[in-house]
């Protein structure tokens, strides 16, 4: 099986959220099975600003079910969707 890149755009749940420490917990929060690449912040509106999450996983069964899930369980995380997914050649 291949490698898939994904981007998943987290929202925190205000703009006061310290996005330092959301990274960390992102960071912290990775399944084994998922290689976090980088993480960016990307403006919003009114001091919001989301977070690009970029990570790769196995192209099989579960995809980006488990990361997604333990992203979302997160304090401070509002929302969380995949806006990008690519197969790594």
């Amino acid at each position: 099986m291949g490698e898939v890149v994904n981007t998943l755009k987290v929202m925190p749940e205000s703009p006061e959220v310290d996005l330092e420490a959301l990274k960390a917990a992102i960071t912290d929060a990775m399944p084994t099975d998922a290689e976090l690449h980088e993480i960016t912040e990307e403006p919003i509106a009114f001091g919001l600003v989301a977070l690009n999450v970029v990570f790769i996983v196995e192209d099989g069964e579960g995809g980006t079910g488990p990361t997604e899930d333990a992203i979302i369980a997160l304090a401070d995380v509002a929302s969380a969707e995949i806006t990008d997914s690519r197969r790594l050649m």
